[in-house]
This record gives C-alpha cells, structure tokens and sequence, in this order.
C-alpha cells in the first residue's frame, strides 16, 4: 500500500511538472533545465522552481492548485494588490484551467526562518515593518478590491465564524475525548460569535498573516497566502501574527508589537484603540481555536507529526491568555473545554519529562570503524553520510582542526550545500522525534559519517545537537564521537 501511495505521487508530480513544461512553452520562456518539487505545506497547493538552461535567466515558481475558485481569488487579489504598490509576488503566467501559474520566484528565506534562528533587534525590525504593510493591506487594501471572487467567504459573517468554531469542536475537542455538553456549548458559540461579530469589520482580513507567509527578498518584505481574504476585523490578522505557535513570541514581546501597531494605526485612523482593545482578547482565543482545529485535522487525524508539536505551543498561549487577559464573557462550557484541554496537555508533558527520549549522536569514519552499533537492540537509527558535502580535510590550513574547533566551523557554516543538508536531515529527524514522543518511545540513534571521522560528520552531529536541545525540553541527548581519541 505504501509503494502504491508513493508511486501514485510520483506520477502526480510528473504530469504536474509536464503541464508546467507545456505552460512554459506556451508562454515563450526559455526551455526549463529543471523543475523541481518544493516541500508541500498542509494545502493541497505544490510549489516547483523551475530554473532555465540560459544561466542568465533568473529562476520562477511554478504553482499547482486545483481548487479553481481560490486560485481566481488569488489572481484577482494579487493584480488589485500590486496596482497598489503592496510587495506581493508577481504572476507571471497562468493557464486557461487557472490551475497552473507562472510567478515571480522570493526565494527560501522567510520570517520565520530568522525568528527560528533566535529573536534579536534585526527580527524586531522586520516585524515593525510587517505591521506597518498591513496596516496598508487592511485599510488601503479593502478600497475596491472585488470582493465577489473572495473565497470561501466574502466576508468575517456568523457562518465563517461557525465554520471555525466547528472545526475546533470536530477535529480537536472530540478526537481528544474532552467531555462536553453539546447543547450548552453551542449557546456558548452563538455568545462568543455575537461577541466576535460586534467588532467592526470593514478592513481587509488577511487570514493567515503569520511569519512564514512573510518572505525577505532583498532585504524587502514580500506577502504570499493571502488568497483566503475577505472583508473582516483588524484584530484577527495581528492574532494572527503574534500568536503563531512554531513563532512562541514572547508575552513581552507580543505586548511590545502589540502596542507599535496600534500606535502606527493611530496615525491613520485616530481613535481605534479603544475599540480595538474591547474585543482583541476574544480573537485571541478564536485564533487559538481556529489554529487547534488544523492542528488537530492535520496531526491527530492526518498523523502529520511536525503539528503535533505546534499543538503543544497554541496550548501554552491558551493558558497563558486565560491565566492574564481572559474575556469578560459568559462561557461556561466553553472555558471548561479549555481548562480540560490544558489539564490533557500538561498530563502528557509530565508524562514525557518522566520517560525522556533519550537520543544518541554518533559521528565515526566510514573507514577506520564503521556504522555504529545499536546498543538499545532496536536495531540502528538513521546514518546520515556526510562525504558528499565540502571537505576541510583536504584545505591544508583546516586539516588540523577537527569539527569542534572554530575554522572547520566557520568554513561548513558558510557553505550552502551543508546547510541544505542540515535542514533535510532536520525535517527528517523532527518528524521521527515527534512521532516517538507521543507513542512513548525511548531510544533514537542518529549517526554521522564521514571519511576521517574528524571534520564534517562531528560538525554535523554537534550541528542537530544544539538544534534539538534549543528545539525540545524532554530529551536526554548524549554525543559521541567515535574518532576523538585519533585527533
């Protein structure tokens, strides 16, 4: 069943790839020396970069999406959005099914790949200036944008709120088997809705304005998925953006952020604040359980494990809202939910800090002494071989030096291709970590190896070390390297 899952993608991939061919072709660009694949998100949307056999010609996106009626909420949105100047990707081609897409390429890096390096006054920064653009998008952008091609709603109204209050309900209150009393908790929505829907709501709504939807190209702020848009609040798109779970802004720093908004609001419309402020810890809650919904779709009932993880962060920013800036509204059912949510999540935390998982990271030679046994008798972990990558070993001021020391550091830093490889191996390694913290495992081993043992396979295990210790509190993780006594 597997293989036949894993070559019915592949076939996919490949008819994809021969439709963006044939678009390419259409459309008078140069013949494509590759299309390649990008890392699918939890939409059904696929992403190839398509670069050109003319080296001269800049790479571009290829997007695939078979839901018609967003990608004609896309298209429509984009045009009215680049009209005014807004920093958003430009369409290149598209084909007459509008399923396929030609766009303009912004590279890998987005904000949210600076704020997993580490929070500091660069990434202030671009978050300032990220709450300056939508203020633009909420209240410049709404002016004459169509809204009839919105989609799947032209507007924040009762029933998209019901939508949301529902997929928490289904897809993670009951697959957790919280207790609830199903007619008191629907007079508990129509309250908390009534509540959401007294906002005002003539702005543009982004949607799911969070930071990896936020991409640096050149050091300028670019905006991509905003296709789910519609007339709304001002307050969803800034929960939105503070309270990103894999983002875990600080309390402090949301209150910082929070208050640069509104002061920048106030610039262009006098008086929000206070209004703003009556509802904002509501949307607060109702992001929180938009975000638990997916989680729970996509991780409980998918077994997409990396939403396992995020799971855990919406729970903290629940209980820490609950804890200091609850709604002042009557919502028994709703609050005792919650509080069993909180209670559920805590017990599995105790849990895991219990039985850590305890992870070895060996790093040997491929020559002098092999794969590594496995001692748990689980039969061996993952083996990563690093000879592919650039090797100090043969630069003669870097022989010396072994992958703990600085100029082997710095020279592997820099080098694109090891970071590529750092970043597939940690996308590997999170997915089986996540997996094995919530059946209850015990033992991951995960090896290096290199030629000498000495330099890039030592870099490389001390590498998702240090990641996985800054990443994860309840693992016991022991290095070894298999060739220090030879240095």
């Amino acid at each position: 069943m597997i293989i036949l899952y894993v070559s019915i993608n592949i076939s996919k991939l490949k008819y994809q790839q021969k439709a963006i061919e044939n678009l390419l072709s259409e459309k008078k660009f140069p013949k494509a020396a590759s299309i390649r694949a990008l890392p699918s998100s939890g939409s059904d949307r696929q992403y190839f970069r398509v670069d050109f056999d003319n080296g001269s010609s800049d790479s571009i996106l290829a997007a695939y999406n078979p839901d018609v009626q967003e990608n004609m909420a896309w298209n429509s949105f984009s045009s009215h959005f680049r009209s005014l100047g807004f920093h958003v990707p430009e369409i290149l081609a598209r084909d007459e099914s509008y399923r396929y897409f030609l766009l303009q390429d912004l590279g890998n890096t987005s904000l949210f790949y600076h704020v997993s390096q580490g929070i500091n006054e660069e990434v202030i920064g671009y978050y300032k200036r990220a709450l300056q653009d939508l203020i633009g998008f909420q209240v410049e952008g709404i002016k004459r944008l169509d809204l009839d091609v919105a989609y799947p709603a032209t507007r924040f109204d009762l029933r998209s709120v019901m939508w949301d209050l529902n997929y928490f309900k289904y897809y993670f209150v009951k697959p957790n088997g919280i207790i609830f009393n199903e007619a008191r908790l629907e007079d508990d929505f129509e309250v908390f809705a009534a509540h959401l829907l007294e906002a005002e709501s003539e702005y543009f709504m982004y949607r799911d304005f969070q930071s990896r939807n936020i991409m640096i190209h050149n050091d300028e702020l670019w905006y991509i998925d905003f296709q789910g848009g519609r007339k709304g609040p001002l307050q969803y798109d800034l929960v939105s953006l503070l309270f990103q779970a894999r983002a875990n802004l600080s309390p402090e720093l949301r209150s910082e952020l929070k208050s640069y908004y509104l002061k920048e609001l106030e610039k262009v419309m006098p008086g929000k604040t206070r209004s703003f402020n009556t509802h904002y810890p509501a949307f607060i809650l109702f992001r929180l359980m938009q975000v638990l919904g997916a989680y729970g779709f996509r991780g409980q009932l998918q077994r997409k494990t990396h939403f396992l993880k995020s799971t855990k962060l919406a729970v903290k920013s629940l209980t820490d809202q609950l804890e200091h800036a609850k709604p002042e509204l009557v919502l028994p059912e709703l609050y005792s939910i919650f509080e069993q949510i909180i209670a559920l999540h805590q017990k599995k935390a105790e849990s895991a800090e219990k039985g850590k998982l305890k992870i070895k990271i060996n790093s040997f030679s491929f020559i002098q002494s092999g794969i590594p046994d496995d001692p748990t008798q689980n039969g061996g972990g993952f083996v990563f071989d690093c000879r592919a990558l650039p090797n100090p070993g043969r630069i003669k001021e870097l022989r010396d030096f072994n992958g703990l020391q600085d100029p082997v550091i710095h020279y592997l830093d820099n080098k694109g291709e090891v970071k590529k490889f750092l970043d597939n191996m940690y996308l590997i390694i999170d997915q089986s970590i996540d997996n094995y913290l919530e059946r209850g495992f015990e033992n991951l081993q995960v090896n290096f190896g290199c030629t000498g043992g000495k330099h890039r396979s030592v870099y490389c295990a001390e590498m998702l070390a240090k990641k996985l210790t800054e990443q994860y509190q309840n693992l016991d993780i022991c290095v070894n390297h298999l060739m220090s006594n030879d240095w």
